[in-house]
């Protein structure tokens, strides 16, 4: 460290610099990367990284709320399986950022959601299976007539002797393979799992493995060809770089891409949320060279949950810059649908929650009403249907109450109220607190009535339009 301290000389302005070209407010804000590549050491070795070839790379989204999202509740009913689908078809757009979708295919509603899904004829999200490494398992795969499956190929020892009871990696390798031969020879392309990966000896057992895939894929046409999914099932996955095998995540998408040569668009991350990690670890395969990222609808899954769909498509608009024909007014609408099912959203949920975008400090809603963008992280209203609300508590202050009046009313331009019309309801709001000794917040019904009473013209006016 140098013992000479770097002198920073004040820019001073009378015009403020918002950083609009990164915080656009009618997008997420976007990410960007110094223009040349990021040098890092892996193994030893410098390696370059050009973090910003995500924005022509063709990375995508793949869902698995019902495969591993339903292992974290009871089944959805085939009607809500076929809603939800639908609803995840708009949500991705046309050009396909939300790719595939799986489906369980042991019961009678699985094979009937699957059915009823492929018959709305989109064609995105693609419809694929999971399966576990057994013979009986793949007939039900050419039974429903998917084009793609997931087998469970589970990668640790733990997996491997204590779990699948294998007598040694051999005898396990040689079953895997046996059901990617069948998958070929019933023109179904195989994505092969490797559960508990960042618990697995990858250089005697992963890379070996993936390998024999590889050789395997050269007598297959392109899009035969093995798909390989990293899964982080234990949450074990770290994202930086020059951590230790196995739990490294960039050292993985490195070994798999540049040294077993499986490209980037036949890798696809899966993380669960054990040590908080799951959403900076999926964006971090993304930018590492794995194209897919595999989440849940809210993150819910197993145990701790996988990572969000919706945030993905929050971070590939952020990377790509554009709304690449995403429609994130449907967030909006599968958070109503799922919470009417029966699907608990805590209320301070990112970008769904009944209380994310609202601020109970008067001195933020001052904000609010001087300028939204202060206190609000993007145009929640565009892109969610969500406008930026207060919630009335004794810290809300006048200014709080202004804007919870002006934005209950919907009153814009010349229409918006100011403190001085609604000086009566905010001691109203005080007395609660200072003479009743109210600790709760107040609802919204309740200062729907108290307006009408205390401000009857306001009400009256604007109540019904």
């Amino acid at each position: 460290m140098s013992s000479e301290r770097q002198k920073h000389p004040l820019t001073d302005t009378t015009e403020p610099n918002l950083i609009e070209d990164t915080f656009t407010y009618d997008l997420p804000p976007l990410i960007k990367f110094v223009k040349q590549p990021v040098i890092e050491i892996i193994d030893g070795q410098p390696v370059e990284f050009d973090f910003n070839s995500v924005k022509t790379r063709d990375i995508f989204v793949t869902d698995t709320t019902f495969r591993d999202g339903q292992q974290a509740r009871p089944p959805y009913l085939v009607d809500q399986m076929v809603r939800i689908y639908d609803l995840l078809a708009r949500l991705g757009g046309p050009n396909g950022t939300i790719r595939q979708t799986e489906f369980f295919l042991y019961t009678k509603n699985d094979r009937e959601a699957l059915d009823r899904c492929r018959g709305l004829g989109h064609r995105y999200p693609e419809c694929t299976g999971w399966i576990r490494a057994e013979e009986g398992d793949f007939r039900l795969v050419k039974e429903a007539g998917l084009q793609e499956t997931g087998i469970l190929t589970s990668s640790s020892d733990y997996h491997i002797f204590h779990k699948l009871k294998f007598k040694s990696r051999k005898e396990c390798m040689e079953n895997y393979c046996e059901i990617v031969d069948a998958a070929f020879d019933a023109g179904v392309r195989p994505r092969c799992h490797l559960e508990d990966l960042t618990r697995a000896d990858i250089h005697g057992f992963v890379l070996p493995f993936v390998d024999r895939l590889q050789e395997m894929s050269m007598a297959v046409p392109e899009n035969m060809k093995v798909k390989i999914r990293l899964c982080d099932t234990m949450g074990f996955g770290i994202h930086y770089p020059n951590a230790e095998l196995p739990r490294s995540i960039p050292k993985l998408i490195y070994k798999l891409n540049r040294e077993c040569g499986v490209p980037s668009d036949r890798l696809e991350w899966h993380g669960h949320n054990d040590f908080h990690r799951v959403f900076s670890n999926a964006s971090t395969a993304w930018l590492y060279g794995c194209d897919a990222f595999n989440g849940t609808l809210f993150g819910y899954g197993e145990r701790t949950g996988n990572p969000p769909i919706e945030g993905a498509l929050m971070e590939y608009i952020a990377l790509k810059g554009d709304l690449c024909g995403i429609d994130t007014t449907v967030i909006t609408e599968l958070a109503e649908y799922m919470t009417s099912i029966g699907f608990p959203i805590s209320e301070h949920y990112p970008f769904v929650g009944k209380d994310f975008n609202t601020t109970r400090a008067g001195i933020h809603a001052s904000g609010l009403r001087s300028d939204e963008r202060i206190y609000n992280i993007m145009d929640t209203t565009k892109l969610l249907n969500r406008p930026p609300k207060v919630a009335i508590t004794d810290k809300s202050g006048a200014d709080g109450i202004t804007h919870w009046v002006n934005e209950f009313f919907g009153l814009t331009g010349r229409d918006r109220v100011n403190k001085i019309k609604i000086h009566k309801l905010a001691r109203w709001v005080m007395d609660q607190y200072e003479k009743e000794g109210r600790l709760t917040a107040i609802s919204d019904e309740e200062m729907e009535n108290k307006t009408r009473e205390l401000i009857p013209d306001l009400w009256e006016t604007h109540h019904t339009q």
